[in-house]
C-alpha cells in the first residue's frame, strides 16, 4: 500500500480517523450524558463570590487532600445523607472559555470529604479559624495553615470581618486577625457545598453493606438502629467547636463543661440552642442551626444532651426521647416559621 509512502494521503486520512474516533468516543457520549442528566430541583448555581472561592480552592490545591464524592459504600455514610448522583454535578459549568468543567471530586481523603460540609459545618467563624490555623479548632489536624489569606491589623474597619483567633496562636504578635476577600470567598464556597435533597418521588441509592451490617447486628443479639450514640454525635457535630474536653475555645466558643445551660433545667432553651443555634453573647462566635441542618429527631437530641450532661464532670439529669419530643417538634416549627 503506497499510502504509507505518500504523506499527502497519509496525514489527511490519519486526521480524519482521529476526528471520527473523537466524535464517537468523546463528543457523542458527552452530548448523550448532558441530554439524560439535569440538576436536581432545588440546586442553585454558585454566586459570584462562591465562584471566586472555588477558584481559590483550586489554586490552593485543596482538591489534593479533600474529595467531593459520597460513594455508595457504608463507610461514606458520614459524609452525606445519600450516595452521590450524576445530577449532583450537572449544575457545574465550565471554569472559563479556556478551562474545562471543574467538578473537584478528588481521589484522596487526607482530610474529610466536603460534599456536604456546608451542612456539617456552616459556621463562618469556625471555617475562618480553621483556615488561619487548623490546630485552633482541631488539635490533631495535619492540614497546613493558610495564614496568607488573612491580615493582622491594629484598628480594623467596622466593615471588616475579625476572626476570633486565641492570643496563643498569634506567636506574640499584636493586633486583630482580619479575613481578606479571598478568605471570605473560600469560606463562602465551602458553605455552599451541600447535598440537595431528592424529590419525594425519588429514592436514593442504598449504601452497600449497610443492610448486611445491620442484619449481622440483629443476628448477634444487638439492637440495630435503635440505640443512638451520643458521644459519636457529639464528636461529629459539636466537638470541632466545643472541643473533646468540653472546654470550648476562649473568645470563640463557650465551654459545655460546668455550663448552667447544659446542667440546668431549662430544656426549652437547651434544645432550642441545639436545633436552631445561638447568637446572644458577643464574646462568642455564632452557633449555626446544627440540629435543623442535620435533621435531628428527639432521639439524637436526647443522646447529645445525655452525653453532655454526664461528661467532663457534669452531673445533669438525663432525659428520655419521649419526654422532649414536644419541645423538639416545637423548635422545628419555630425554625420553619423564621
Amino acid at each position: 500500500m503506497n499510502i504509507f509512502n505518500d504523506h499527502k494521503k497519509l496525514y489527511p486520512i490519519a486526521g480524519l480517523l482521529f476526528l471520527c474516533l473523537t466524535l464517537m468516543v468523546v463528543i457523542l457520549p458527552a452530548l448523550d450524558s448532558q441530554k439524560n442528566n439535569a440538576p436536581l430541583p432545588g440546586s442553585k448555581p454558585l454566586t459570584a463570590l462562591e465562584r471566586q472561592g472555588k477558584l481559590i480552592y483550586i489554586s490552593e490545591g485543596c482538591v489534593a487532600c479533600h474529595s467531593q464524592q459520597v460513594r455508595n459504600v457504608a463507610m461514606d455514610k458520614i459524609w452525606g445523607s445519600r450516595p452521590g448522583l450524576a445530577a449532583d454535578y450537572a449544575n457545574i459549568g465550565r471554569t472559563s472559555i479556556w478551562q474545562n468543567t471543574a467538578t473537584l471530586m478528588g481521589t484522596e481523603r487526607t482530610g474529610p470529604d466536603l460534599t456536604d460540609v456546608g451542612n456539617r459545618q456552616p459556621s463562618q467563624d469556625w471555617n475562618l479559624m480553621h483556615l488561619y490555623n487548623p490546630r485552633i479548632v482541631v488539635q490533631q489536624s495535619i492540614m497546613p495553615s493558610y495564614h496568607w489569606l488573612f491580615e493582622l491589623k491594629d484598628n480594623p474597619d467596622s466593615t471588616e470581618i475579625i476572626v476570633p483567633v486565641p492570643a496563643s496562636f498569634l506567636n506574640g504578635k499584636k493586633g486583630k486577625v482580619v479575613a481578606t476577600e479571598n478568605a471570605l470567598a473560600l469560606v463562602a464556597y465551602l458553605k455552599s457545598l451541600k447535598q440537595v435533597p431528592l424529590p419525594s418521588t425519588m429514592q436514593p441509592n442504598a449504601f452497600l453493606m449497610a443492610d448486611a451490617l445491620a442484619s449481622n447486628e440483629k443476628s448477634s443479639g444487638g439492637q440495630a438502629n435503635e440505640a443512638v450514640d451520643g458521644k459519636k454525635l457529639y464528636t461529629t457535630y459539636c466537638q470541632t467547636c466545643h472541643q473533646e474536653n468540653g472546654e470550648g475555645l476562649k473568645g470563640a466558643y463557650p465551654p459545655l463543661k460546668g455550663s448552667a445551660v447544659v446542667t440546668g433545667n431549662n430544656l426549652d432553651l437547651y434544645i432550642d440552642i441545639i436545633m436552631n443555634g445561638y447568637d446572644a453573647r458577643a464574646e462568642y462566635g455564632v452557633m449555626s442551626a446544627v440540629g435543623v441542618n442535620a435533621n435531628f429527631t428527639e432521639k439524637e437530641v436526647a443522646a447529645i444532651i445525655n452525653y453532655e450532661r454526664t461528661s467532663w464532670g457534669n452531673k445533669g439529669q438525663e432525659v428520655k426521647p419521649e419526654d422532649i419530643k414536644k419541645i423538639v417538634d416545637f423548635v422545628k416549627l419555630k425554625a420553619q416559621a423564621q
